[in-house]
């Protein structure tokens, strides 16, 4: 998910600032390996687990620990973190569910967890996660590389006093090629999202390499979306002021993710949908499922596993839940003891009524091989829009 970016002081440019220098520090020698790292712990993840609320119990739990967390803007920027040497500063690494079995466990960037630790845990999850969730897994199948949390459906948001649930779930993406809608819609500009979504409004798989009827069919959609959209915008708040004030009745590309702050204000007619089909086995939504992964740091630290333990608990589940800027539902809420922290409006305001029929109706946030070249026809469709 887009976000604002966190700065996290400690990184291989600071360390090598500090080594230039000559300069001892806990950071330095934690970094270089020349002392236990035990009471360090560093987490690069998706904004939220870099919140106070989530760190300062654990914090508390582990007096004197340097507990530390930097968030990430996309995906592949945190693997590149790991690629370019950066396994020596991270324990934890938090991404959406492609990316740890089709990249880093390949490329021996993340490690094994102990399945006697860790998987009696996916027991207790929403049956969507309940073991075995092949993301947590690698691609054989037999090694637990990582444990879920915070997941959403993510396709696009309207206001129902403008469009009912049922028309946008039964048009899907088509809403937006709808001549109706011409200049009633805004466009959350999270590019890589976008080109998803743009996909499937083109009735194309984001997950298969293009042909060039593909491409064509993918550019005539974005031009005509990116045409005929009132607004472009990378602020999700805006875009829901602008839904509640009646300035739009839709935005393209969103989910609860983004309409959830607007419904815990009481906004309920700010809703997520996931069209009711699509070109993908049927299905016409996306989810995105977030998983942690310990960081093959040649020097790591213990806290890394009790951190991935300590989020299990449920109070701390609730508090990831309901991190400052978004609200999203958590695999953990399967438990009846975590499901038991949320407050009727909490629930309402992460869709919950509907969520398992979503998850149904969505495939899982793709790795999309033509992201190059969509990148470039999208980035024209916005110029000339």
């Amino acid at each position: 998910m887009n976000n604002t970016r966190r700065k996290f002081l400690q990184s291989t440019g600071l360390v090598a600032t500090l080594a230039s220098m000559g300069v001892g520090s806990s950071i330095l020698s934690a970094c270089s390996g020349t002392k236990s790292r035990n009471d360090h712990l560093n987490i690069l993840c998706w904004e939220g687990y870099n919140s106070e609320r989530v760190l300062g119990p654990f914090r508390a739990k582990n007096l004197g620990a340097k507990v530390r967390a930097e968030s990430g803007t996309n995906d592949p920027d945190m693997i590149n973190k790991l690629r370019a040497g950066e396994t020596n500063v991270w324990d934890l690494i938090n991404v959406n569910q492609p990316w740890a079995r089709a990249q880093l466990f390949p490329s021996n960037l993340i490690k094994t967890l102990d399945k006697d630790r860790f998987l009696k845990y996916y027991d207790l999850m929403m049956d969507e996660f309940k073991g075995p969730y092949p993301y947590a897994f690698d691609q054989s199948g037999k090694e637990l590389i990582g444990m879920v949390q915070r997941f959403g459906p993510f396709s696009f948001v309207v206001n129902t006093d403008k469009v009912s649930r049922k028309t946008a779930e039964d048009q899907g993406f088509k809403l937006f090629l709808d001549p109706k809608m011409k200049g009633k819609y805004a466009i959350l500009t999270y590019d890589d999202w976008n080109i998803i979504h743009l996909a499937l409004a083109a009735d194309l798989d984001p997950s298969k390499e293009f042909s060039e009827d593909d491409f064509k069919k993918f550019k005539l959609v974005s031009d005509q979306i990116f045409k005929n959209a009132k607004l472009l915008s990378d602020d999700m708040t805006k875009l829901n002021q602008a839904l509640v004030n009646n300035e739009i009745s839709a935005y393209f590309t969103g989910g609860t993710y983004t309409a959830s702050p607007a419904r815990i204000e009481g906004h309920k007619q700010i809703r997520a949908i996931t069209p009711a089909k699509g070109p993908v086995d049927g299905k016409g939504g996306v989810v995105w499922v977030e998983v942690t992964s310990l960081v093959n740091n040649p020097n790591p630290s213990t806290l890394a596993a009790d951190f991935l333990e300590y989020v299990q608990q449920p109070e701390i589940s609730k508090v990831v839940a309901f991190a400052e800027g978004t609200h999203n539902p958590v695999a953990q809420m399967g438990n009846p003891e975590v499901l038991k922290q949320f407050l009727p409006d909490e629930l309402d305001a992460l869709q919950w009524d509907s969520l398992k029929e979503e998850m149904a109706r969505s495939i899982d946030y793709p790795i999309v091989p033509s992201h190059d070249k969509l990148i470039e026809i999208i980035t024209a469709a916005k110029r000339t829009g």
